[in-house]
């Protein structure tokens, strides 16, 4: 990490790590003591607590980094979302994307059954893997044949889900960067698809299996679009360690599930049909910086993601200042090699994320269609 992002990430680090540690303990312990007596129970009750550490995150989006969201949708949507089950497919902007759908859950109340489709990989980052672990968030191999089954025996364990809840499935299987965008392009023109310009091509397989699996128990498909309007940077870690702000803007278009087609063809040709219908809309949002005119005017930041990490960070370092006093860490060396001990764990930490999240160095392709404008309208990292 450069070192601007190492400082700025030692306050943070520190609260995400005794609060994720103080959160995935209350995690073990429910699981252990809770679930096999009640699941119902169970999530609702991890649900509050993981959201604890996912209000540090949205913290550092919107009180640290200042970042804007702008939602547009229709009100009948905006009414009903937060409120019924919902299968999310959005693009897959950039590695803060993740944040971002907790951002949007939070301020429409579903942050406790926030869930998502996620590479294995990401079940063994410390604190962020474990707590998504405990949720019940889906984690995949990338290999259909081991994913397939697993798939099939989570989305069905979604039934008796006690709360409304939201799964994100990245359908693009991946995040947006210029050599990938590039290969799809290869890709549709030998296919003869249509070329994308702002999206990649889906791999339709996993969100088949989630149509049909959820079919009769969830009501609706969110239909998700993330944009960063021209002149802003595309957010990650990174760049919101180091306050970096920027705008977001985010359409949404509500599909009833059971006007969905009914052969696994002819759904993969529905969600293959909609990001198409992405990229001509990101074309469209290249050229006025706007999704049109339902914008929706929310509340803006939200209180409770300053304050629960505002007070956990308050608390931390008043422990933090009584063990040094109780126990002198600064007048002796052992003492002070606890501390720089401490601290650097704090960086290593946050290192394997920043790390995990930032997306492979370019190889410097150009697209093999061109398009409106210049090819460094949408920035990737």
């Amino acid at each position: 990490m450069e070192l601007k992002a190492v400082v700025f990430s030692i306050p943070f680090g520190v609260v995400f790590g005794v609060v994720g540690l103080f959160v995935n303990l209350l995690q073990a312990i429910c699981f252990l003591t809770i679930r096999p007596l009640s699941k119902s129970t169970y999530r609702k009750i991890n649900g509050t607590v993981a959201s604890l550490l996912w209000l540090v995150q949205i913290c550092l989006l919107e009180w640290w980094a200042g970042l804007k969201v702008k939602l547009y949708t229709d009100l009948e949507t905006y009414r009903l979302m937060g409120k019924e089950h919902a299968l999310l497919m959005p693009n897959h902007m950039c590695d803060a994307d993740v944040l971002i759908g907790f951002l949007l859950a939070q301020r429409l109340g579903c942050l406790r059954s926030a869930l998502m489709v996620m590479k294995k990989s990401a079940k063994y980052l410390p604190i962020f893997g474990w707590t998504s672990w405990f949720l019940g968030f889906v984690f995949l191999n990338r290999s259909w044949e081991k994913d397939e089954s697993n798939l099939k025996r989570s989305l069905q364990g979604l039934k008796d889900f006690p709360m409304p809840f939201w799964l994100t499935i990245y359908a693009e299987g991946t995040r947006m960067t210029p050599d990938k965008l590039s290969e799809a392009q290869k890709f549709a023109a030998s296919r003869k698809l249509p070329i994308p310009k702002n999206v990649l091509i889906p791999r339709t397989k996993g969100f088949v299996t989630a149509v049909k699996n959820l079919r009769s128990f969830v009501p609706a498909v969110y239909d998700v679009t993330l944009a960063v309007p021209e002149g802003h940077s595309t957010p990650s870690l990174h760049t919101l360690m180091e306050r970096k702000s920027t705008t977001v803007k985010i359409h949404i278009k509500r599909y009833s599930m059971k006007d969905l087609p009914q052969s696994d063809e002819a759904i993969a040709q529905w969600c293959r049909d909609r990001f198409v219908a992405k990229d001509s809309m990101l074309d469209k949002f290249r050229a006025e910086g706007t999704f049109g005119d339902q914008e929706i005017h929310d509340t803006g930041r939200s209180i409770m993601a300053l304050l629960v990490p505002g007070s956990s960070c308050y608390l931390i370092y008043l422990a933090m200042v009584k063990l040094c006093q109780k126990f002198s860490l600064l007048s002796t060396w052992r003492g002070v090699g606890v501390l720089v001990t401490a601290f650097a764990a704090t960086v290593l930490l946050m290192h394997i994320f920043i790390e995990y999240t930032k997306l492979p160095k370019q190889k410097g392709v150009q697209n093999t269609q061109p398009t409106r404008g210049k090819a460094t309208d949408f920035k990737f990292n």
